[in-house]
């Protein structure tokens, strides 16, 4: 335990400092030219997802979740918990840890938010989407919503921080032939916007190794 709080001490002091935002973001940007077709509007929505660190056998780990096959440009993805800004609300944070809630089954007042990475926009669904980084002292009882999340994948932080999980692979996205830059983690590749927001989490734990 001594090990996790040392992480999350150092973690929260990489959180406070500029984020590596675009520069992270850019090395697991696809090819593809139609996305520069998107652009922000007045129908984008807003949206959180929760990036959930937690100890267990002497390890940290983080919850990432499968979606489900549907009609969707979203179908069968591996994302971080979340979903759009309600009304009811507060705020953004307040949006990650109720949809985590919801989608894993989480103790929310049990969760100790350390701050948030960049908001990144997610053209072919017009939305914008802001990771929280959050911490609970305990292994959690997940719960999946069968209607949100096919499986929880519990991660080890180890093997996200590993470089020989980056590779790229052909897609059809959209009708267009695309490299895509991924992660290979469970056997699932992890592409886009989630790609991009571990990308930048991966940038801010080098950062804090580097400065050791």
């Amino acid at each position: 335990m001594k090990s996790f709080y040392s992480f999350i001490e150092k973690l929260t002091k990489q959180l406070q400092k500029p984020l590596p935002g675009e520069a992270a973001h850019q090395i697991m940007q696809n090819s593809s030219t139609t996305r520069l077709n998107f652009k922000p509007n007045e129908q984008t929505r807003r949206s959180a997802v929760l990036i959930l660190f937690y100890p267990f056998k002497e390890e940290i780990y983080l919850p990432l979740i499968l979606r489900p096959s549907y009609d969707g440009v979203h179908s069968a993805q591996i994302a971080f918990p979340g979903g759009r800004y309600e009304p009811t609300d507060e705020n953004l944070i307040q949006t990650a840890l109720r949809e985590a809630k919801e989608e894993i089954g989480i103790e929310i007042n049990d969760v100790k938010v350390l701050g948030t990475l960049t908001e990144l926009f997610i053209g072919p669904s017009n939305f914008k989407v802001l990771p929280v980084i959050g911490y609970l002292s305990y292994k959690p009882d997940f719960t999946a919503d069968k209607r949100e999340v096919e499986k929880i994948l519990e991660t080890k932080l180890n093997d996200i921080s590993n470089p020989n999980i980056i590779g790229s692979s052909q897609m059809l996205i959209r009708g267009e032939q695309v490299m895509v830059p991924h992660y290979e983690i469970h056997n699932h590749k992890i592409w886009g916007a989630t790609a991009k927001m571990m990308s930048e989490l991966l940038f801010l734990l080098k950062d804090e190794s580097s400065n050791k």
